[in-house]
């Protein structure tokens, strides 16, 4: 997302892509414009293969049953303040370390490294920061490493960058410490190629790479290793209406570009928090827009990932509903932190509707889930800048 206030430096991350708005209010009415982005055909090979690691018994803990995640600046610094891991609330379970990035778009070398001191003067050694990861996790707590963000972008075009990118996210993993890997590719990293339509049987390199390296992590590291997403309702949601370059083409090839990821790695998914936020206007279930800042955005948008619904509007072809324990609501966490901030109030209302049936205004749903899992927020950071004001609504409703 944008940060308003004025940042320390050009390389200042976000979690969502600001072209990207201008291209979910013309997909939402249905007029995508064409986006050419060429991957070079996948070599074939299986993905390799590597020996299981011995999980730390932090790995093997049970998310709560209501759970707040929240990303953390790790890497770098912008007007909302450097937050040392040490210093973040107990309430928070589920900790994104942003970001991750690639050394080219194209090359699956993924880095991360802890922020310089000359721009964050209050950041922690590497060894008290790996201390602050054991100190979280013997509280319950998970600590991932997230790839991507806004200048991230990560395509993962050849069986070599797939495989260099199961080695280089493997070595973060283990350099740290963490419980596991936030996927957070967003503005090209995911495109559908020409003819690419089925969401179930997925054709294009980049993808098809994506959901084969995530698997030879899952499987290096065991039933333990934590794995969540965050991609944009662009990615998500608009496969309701548009997938892909369409039948005849002529469509953004972005749209509905997760489905196949999420899909194939829904056994391993530990959670989904799609960004509700900087997006265009989303056509819900109830086939009506939606917009974002409100109540009705969250719910129409988390009832569609809750019920399932059929991708580009073909009923023969639907994406199956996700356990609830698998969804999260994305928020920002301050009008700083990201268009379409929504006040506490309203998280209220779209938190009663979706587990309680109520305070659901026009808006009917397909159903109420008690076992929602709970709130993402970007960020951290920009909570704590806000006086945790999230956090403590979060902390209010759920009665911690």
């Amino acid at each position: 997302m944008r940060h308003s206030r004025s940042r320390s430096r050009s390389r200042s991350r976000s979690l969502s892509k600001r072209p990207l708005v201008s291209a979910l209010a013309a997909a939402a009415a249905g007029l995508l414009g064409a986006t050419a982005l060429l991957v070079s055909p996948a070599q074939a090979g299986p993905p390799p293969t590597a020996a299981a690691h011995s999980a730390p018994a932090a790995r093997t803990q049970a998310l709560p049953e209501h759970a707040l995640v929240g990303y953390l600046h790790a890497s770098f610094a912008n007007g909302s303040g450097y937050t040392r891991l040490a210093d973040v609330p107990d309430s928070w379970d589920i900790i994104d370390l942003a970001f991750g990035e690639p050394t080219s778009v194209t090359s699956g070398d993924i880095r991360f490294s802890l922020c310089p001191k000359a721009e964050c003067p209050g950041v922690e050694t590497e060894a008290e920061f790996k201390a602050a990861v054991k100190a979280k996790q013997a509280a319950g707590k998970k600590v991932l490493i997230s790839i991507g963000g806004q200048n991230g972008q990560v395509q993962l075009t050849t069986t070599a960058a797939r495989d260099r990118f199961v080695q280089s996210v493997g070595a973060i993993i283990d350099r740290y410490g963490l419980d596991g890997l936030d996927i957070d590719f967003e503005g090209h990293s995911l495109s559908l190629a020409t003819g690419d339509t089925d969401f179930k049987n997925p054709k294009t390199p980049s993808i098809v790479n994506l959901i084969s390296a995530v698997k030879t992590l899952k499987a290096r590291y065991g039933a333990g290793f934590t794995l969540t997403m965050a991609p944009e309702t662009f990615f998500v949601q608009l496969g309701y209406q548009f997938y892909g370059s369409g039948q005849w083409g002529g469509q953004d090839p972005r749209a509905g570009a997760y489905l196949p990821v999420i899909h194939a790695l829904r056994d391993d998914l530990t959670l989904l928090h799609v960004q509700d936020y900087n997006s265009g206007p989303i056509m819900g279930l109830d086939n009506q827009y939606h917009t974002m800042g409100g109540a009705d955005f969250h719910i129409a948008m988390t009832d569609m990932l809750l019920t399932g619904f059929p991708v580009a509007g073909k009923q023969n072809n639907v994406f199956p509903a996700l356990k609830p324990s698998q969804v999260a609501i994305g928020l920002p966490a301050s009008p700083y932190a990201g268009n379409g901030h929504t006040p506490t109030r309203e998280v209220t209302k779209a938190l009663n509707c979706l587990t309680r049936g109520s305070d659901c205004g026009s808006y009917r749903t397909h159903g109420r889930w008690p076992d929602l899992r709970g709130l993402m927020t970007w960020s951290v950071n920009w909570d704590r800048f806000g006086n945790w004001e999230f956090q403590k609504n979060f902390d209010a409703y759920y009665g911690s």
